[in-house]
Parts: C-alpha cells; sequence; structure tokens
C-alpha cells in the first residue's frame, strides 16, 4: 500500500486522468483508482470528494447530476473541463521532474 502522504499532492492528477476519457461518478473513479493500481493505493471517499470540490472551485471539473434510469436514482457526475487538461498536463511535467530529484536520492542497501 502506498501511504496518502506521500501521493497527496497528486490525487487531483489521479482524478483528472480517470476523467480524461469520459464523464465519471465518485465511486466509479475511485473503483478505477483502486484497480488500476492493483489496489496499492485506495483513496478514501473524504479525500475524493475534497478533491472534487477543490477541482471544480478551480474550474478543472464540472459536475452535474444524472438519473440513473432503472433505479431513479440522482448521481453526480464530472468532467474535465479545457482549464482541467491543462492542470493534467502542468502536473505530470511536475511529476517527471519530481521523479528526477527523488531518485537521486533513493539508493538500494
Amino acid at each position: 500500500m502506498i501511504s496518502s502522504d506521500v501521493i497527496r499532492g497528486y490525487n487531483d492528477t489521479l482524478i483528472l486522468y480517470m476523467l480524461l476519457e469520459g464523464e465519471s461518478y465518485g465511486y466509479e473513479i475511485s473503483k478505477n483508482i483502486r484497480q488500476l493500481t492493483d489496489e496499492k493505493y485506495v483513496m478514501k471517499e473524504t479525500t475524493l470528494y475534497s478533491a472534487f470540490t477543490r477541482l471544480e472551485k478551480n474550474g478543472y471539473i464540472e459536475s452535474f447530476y444524472q438519473d440513473e434510469s432503472s433505479l431513479g436514482k440522482r448521481r453526480t457526475y464530472y468532467r474535465i473541463t479545457p482549464a482541467g487538461l491543462g492542470y493534467y498536463r502542468e502536473k505530470c511535467e511536475e511529476w517527471k521532474v519530481t521523479q528526477e530529484v527523488v531518485n537521486l536520492f533513493i539508493r538500494e542497501l
């Protein structure tokens, strides 16, 4: 498992990545992150929804409601905005530099 402290600064990046292919809702995003990481990272629900609030406030995602036809439940969906795509690209570049720097301090013992 990855410590939430280690990955905290990249939760937004993970969520935006999940929205690159299209709109989705919270549980599905969380499940897909868990599956993609082979259960090495499980994003807590509070972390996920705090990130949604922050990303939406900054204009990186938009939320909207969609009725689930069979159950009649209203679910909140999210989609990435053009600004969110730009932010995602910035965070990817930042990660490359972060990796370079941290790798300078990693050695097999």
